[in-house]
């Protein structure tokens, strides 16, 4: 897809966002320059047509307001589900305004812009753990940020951002609420995500936060696996692992020892997910994917293997995904995982700035 980059006059702040169009097969591409043998994996044309059938069954789904999430346990988290459906259609090079799905991404971001407090908090305060929804609301929209440059979008982006670095602990971490009390790594590695985005953007965010995160994710290393915990000290599992790595390697610290080990880890016990396979995939295909060469060939062929014989086809071109990959409570909804899953087979298109190294 190629977008082109066009003068346009401004207006409310649902048309500016509508109207505003941004460089991605220029300034994103140059920027999101892939390396070596990441090349040799592309999207071949049946993939191509069910990332493209998903992202259909998606715009069905979206609700009146923007939204999505609304069946089952995705009613709950609909900032969530509507910011994981974002980073699909980014993934597959769709942007406000732009393209087949523009209007569809448009109202999503809308919606969360919306549902951005005063003080620049986003989600459900009356469910305790908001920060989770917090954190992938910042990163779809850092990174909307950082390819649009929406002077609409700046000053709620840095007000969210702002939250993210007053509520990190002590020890470098985060946890649900937005106190700096006590961390884990799933919650950390979220915020972390978010505020490399924003900085990618051009947000201010002070080093010494990125560094202490680090220092934290760190610490959640379980040595003798080479795994990651949720906590400093106990056990590893494949979706913390695949976390903390990423966050790792969007830090800038792609060659650690540390991801090296992390990625072994997870190419050992990838059989072994089953609970949290959609979570878990979410952040072990952009870390493979940064790793590059033979580790993200065979990552994305087995994955693109199993996602392909699990999707469900309807008729008129609509392809989507129940969650039967995620084993016992790990599963959410056919939002989170069509929105996840295309993400993941769109990754060979290059888009997410975030992503590439």
């Amino acid at each position: 897809m190629r977008f082109t980059l066009t003068n346009l006059p401004h207006g409310t702040l649902l048309t500016a966002l509508l109207l505003l169009v941004t460089l991605v097969h220029g300034a994103s591409l140059m920027a999101a320059e892939p390396a070596g043998k990441r090349d040799a994996v592309v999207v071949d044309e049946k993939t191509e047509v069910i990332i493209r059938g998903a992202l259909k069954w998606l715009v069905s789904k979206q609700l009146a307001n923007g939204a999505w999430g609304s069946s089952g346990e995705e009613q709950r988290y609909v900032v969530a589900m509507t910011a994981y459906t974002l980073m699909a259609f980014q993934a597959a090079g769709h942007l406000p305004g732009e393209g087949e799905f523009g209007k569809s991404v448009t109202l999503g971001m809308q919606y969360l812009l919306d549902q951005i407090s005063p003080e620049g908090l986003i989600g459900n305060r009356n469910g305790g753990q908001y920060m989770y929804s917090h954190g992938i609301a910042a990163i779809a929209l850092g990174e909307m940020y950082g390819q649009t440059r929406s002077p609409v979008m700046r000053p709620k982006l840095e007000k969210m951002i702002r939250i993210i670095i007053a509520s990190q602990n002590p020890e470098g971490g985060w946890r649900y609420r937005p106190v700096p009390a006590d961390a884990d790594v799933s919650v950390t590695v979220l915020q972390v995500v978010a505020l490399r985005a924003a900085k990618n953007g051009g947000i201010d965010v002070p080093q010494k936060t990125i560094d202490s995160a680090v220092k934290y994710v760190k610490a959640c290393q379980h040595p003798a696996s080479g795994g990651f915990a949720y906590q400093p000290g106990r056990d590893p599992g494949f979706a913390r692992t695949a976390a903390a790595i990423y966050s790792l390697q969007v830090c800038g610290l792609y060659d650690d020892p540390m991801v090296r080990s992390g990625s072994e880890y997870l190419v050992k016990s990838n059989a072994k997910n089953d609970q949290w396979f959609t979570y878990g995939n979410f952040y072990a295909a952009p870390a493979q994917y940064m790793i590059g060469g033979e580790v993200w060939s065979k990552w994305y062929a087995q994955i693109r293997e199993v996602l392909l014989k699990n999707v469900t086809p309807l008729q008129g071109g609509f392809y989507y995904w129940e969650p039967k990959l995620d084993a016992g409570m790990g599963g959410v909804g056919p939002t989170y995982s069509t929105a996840v899953y295309a993400m993941i087979l769109a990754m060979p298109y290059h888009y997410i700035p975030l992503y590439q190294r």
